[in-house]
């Protein structure tokens, strides 16, 4: 019997960036029972951006940067990338567990179930709303999920999901992490007597935003608000602003690098994040929440998809598109900063159980290992490092 590290193929757009998905691979740096790899595109483009890889130099994982294909065509363009390169890294490689922080129906998905071999495939799963997806999304989504052996899932909504289509096999929960080097906890702020709300995220209509500004103008306390963040409907949020008479009461900044984002956190009494639900969205996490808990600041979240549960009692929930329930609740708390101090430490412990890297790495980690398990001829439970020779390359 000679053994050897359990070797991981990790496919992730969202690890383009250090400072964004990549950061939850680094506890895997001191792990000799795993050999990690990460595939990330050479350049990404998000909401309006082009984002390209950070250098592949992550300490114990080996990172891949390889160029892609159909990287933003249309409206689906999340959805159409593949990488030309997949195949010989593969074949190369021979993994044990072939892992995809991509949805189902993905090209890139049905890409690395066609040439996986015979490698145990993990999915990470955020899509939380049901629906039929046209061709040839829906029969891409049913044969990606009959070849997985393990999901993870961000939410019971999103395990849901995945179940109507089909997926018949185990699922572990999993959350997104927090880089608590950068965002920690403020030193003690003086008293002020205005309520200091702040936002971080895309301007669309979605988000709530009009909700905030209407209990703003509802509310009895004087309360100022931050936007950081760009998008479409911010041309609508300033001419609301002027009609509601907030001009002096809302500011708004670009977005900025997450170091400049924990000072705005640090700024904040609390944060806001008052999303609604339409045919198309529904919160699916909210990592803005978890930053924010990370610097001590609590979280005024709507009932919206995954946010009561991320929030936890790190904060206060209202009902969605409810801006009289906002109102009333920032006079409550805007008369009792004890209350809000409370609320801020106990986001920090719900940060520090449930949301660092360290416990991502671990569901990662175990998930890997289980469906490593389920694809070994004798059906046994592995150890990362315990593997036969037979498996070796």
């Amino acid at each position: 019997m000679v053994s050897r590290p359990l070797r991981v193929l990790s496919i992730a757009h969202a690890a383009v960036s250090r400072e964004a998905g990549r950061l939850r691979y680094a506890p895997f740096g001191g792990r000799t029972d795993l050999d990690v790899h990460l595939v990330v595109p050479r350049r990404w483009h998000q909401f309006g951006r082009a984002i390209d890889a950070d250098p592949p130099d992550d300490p114990g994982i080996r990172v891949h940067v390889l160029p892609t294909w159909l990287p933003k065509a249309g409206p689906m363009g999340w959805y159409l990338h593949i990488y030309p390169g997949l195949r010989g890294l593969i074949r190369t490689l021979r993994p044990d567990v072939v892992h995809l922080w991509e949805e189902p129906w993905s090209f890139v998905a049905l890409q690395a179930s066609l040439l996986r071999g015979p490698a145990g495939m993990v999915l990470e799963v955020d899509q939380n709303i049901l629906k039929r997806l046209p061709p040839p999304f829906e029969a891409i989504r049913r044969f990606t999920l009959a070849r997985t052996a393990h999901v993870l899932a961000r939410s019971p909504d999103a395990t849901a999901v995945v179940r109507a289509g089909g997926y018949a096999g185990a699922v572990t929960p999993i959350g997104y992490g927090v880089d608590t080097r950068t965002f920690r906890p403020r030193t003690e702020s003086g008293p002020s007597d205005v309520l200091r709300l702040g936002y971080v995220g895309r301007l669309v209509v979605e988000k709530g935003l009009d909700d905030v500004l209407d209990a703003m103008a509802r509310s009895r306390v004087p309360t100022r608000l931050a936007i950081m963040g760009e998008g479409p409907h911010a041309p609508h949020l300033r001419r609301r602003i002027a009609e509601l008479g907030l001009e002096r009461s809302v500011t708004f900044a670009p977005w900025a690098a997450p170091a400049e984002v924990a000072r705005f956190f640090h700024a904040c009494d609390a944060v806001v994040l008052a999303t609604r639900t339409t045919g198309a969205v529904r919160e699916q996490f909210g990592r803005v929440i978890i930053e924010a808990q990370a610097c001590g600041v609590p979280v005024i979240g709507s009932t919206c998809g995954a946010i009561p549960s991320v929030v936890g009692p790190g904060g206060w929930i209202v009902p969605e598109s409810d801006p009289e329930a906002m109102a009333r609740l920032l006079e409550r708390i805007a008369a009792d900063p004890g209350e809000r101090s409370a609320r801020g430490r106990a986001g920090l412990r719900n940060v520090a159980e449930r949301f660092t890297y360290e416990a991502v790495a671990d569901a990662l980690a175990q998930a890997w290992l289980a469906a490593a398990s389920a694809v070994s001829p004798s059906n046994e439970r592995l150890t990362p490092g315990a593997f036969c020779a037979g498996n070796q390359d």
